[in-house]
């Protein structure tokens, strides 16, 4: 039997990875494309490692870092602020036979992104995945648990008027609060609508609406749509569309009691979300994924801005 002293001490074999170097893999595999990832370490380190090499232990720790959650706080928080939406990102399915590469399927696949944040703090937990609505809504739910979501909590959700986010928020905390629609969303079918009912004064028409909707005046709102509603067989239907986007969710315009009680009024935070969380390294130019790296991509993404990245490498 050969025993080596360094590499028993190192935690390292021939021809393989010691755990400190696994984690300088999967840091710069997380953050750039794989081959970017080989040079810095390169880079920083001095030590060649193949391509091929960051992306195995990436992705292998991307599938093991989802076992790692959030700890929800001690006490459950008052008031919650939470929000989802979907993310398109490029998926690949490789074709069949011996080479992969002829007859694979390029699409774009929905990531559904969630956050959760106790009123008052700066930043949230996320979750993201690309399962069907199902898994979203119960990811959704974890993610309000683990930010401090009990049976006492008020919750305030905001985003956009798709109705499968109106339809999972009352699901998961119709009881406990309400669903706010984003006033910068609503604004948008404001000012397609401005440009048809004041054309030289547009924005002057659309400010006004907006202070409307801040007041809860939002009868006065559908008024000043109302006479001016294209037929349903115009070829373009800007104020009519406002009107029924406005008419359908009434429910949800609360924007007065929102900003009384200093909760947001649009979805900024999971916009942001977007971007540094799923797109900064999954939408990478002429990059795509397998439906399998990409969760794994996520999961390792998630981990980092739930600041979970130094509780998995301390762990294991």
């Amino acid at each position: 039997m050969e025993f080596r002293p360094f590499c028993h001490a190192a935690g390292v074999q021939h021809r393989g990875y010691s755990r400190r170097l696994q984690r300088v893999l999967t840091d710069f595999g997380s953050e750039d494309s794989f081959a970017r990832a080989a040079q810095r370490v390169k880079e920083h380190y001095a030590i060649d490692v193949a391509t091929s090499a960051v992306r195995r232990h990436t992705l292998c720790h991307g599938k093991a870092i989802a076992t790692l959650s959030a700890t929800p706080p001690a006490t459950p928080v008052p008031q919650l602020i939470t929000q989802i939406d979907g993310s398109m990102i490029p998926i690949m399915q490789p074709g069949r036979g011996p080479d992969a590469r002829k007859g694979r399927n390029l699409s774009w696949r929905e990531v559904r992104l969630c956050s959760a944040r106790a009123q008052g703090q700066t930043t949230a937990l996320y979750g993201a995945t690309l399962g069907n609505l199902t898994v979203a809504s119960w990811l959704w739910r974890d993610t309000a648990r683990a930010a401090g979501l009990g049976a006492n909590t008020r919750v305030h959700g905001v985003g956009d008027g798709a109705p499968w986010i109106v339809e999972k928020f009352q699901e998961n905390f119709g009881e406990q609060g309400g669903y706010l629609l984003d006033f910068y969303h609503v604004s948008e079918y404001l000012a397609a609508a401005a440009a048809v009912i004041q054309p030289k004064h547009p924005q002057r028409w659309r400010q006004r609406q907006q202070g409307r909707l801040l007041a809860n005046k939002v009868a006065n709102v559908l008024r000043a749509l109302q006479p001016h509603r294209e037929s349903e067989t115009a070829a373009t239907q800007p104020v009519n569309t406002a009107y029924q986007y406005l008419h359908k969710r009434r429910d949800h315009l609360d924007y007065a009691a929102a900003r009384q009680q200093g909760l947001p009024i649009g979805s900024g935070e999971i916009e942001s979300g977007h971007r540094h969380v799923i797109q900064q390294r999954l939408k990478l130019a002429g990059g795509w994924w397998k439906e399998t790296h990409a969760q794994a991509m996520l999961n390792l993404r998630v981990a980092r801005a739930n600041l979970l990245w130094n509780a998995y490498w301390s762990n294991n």
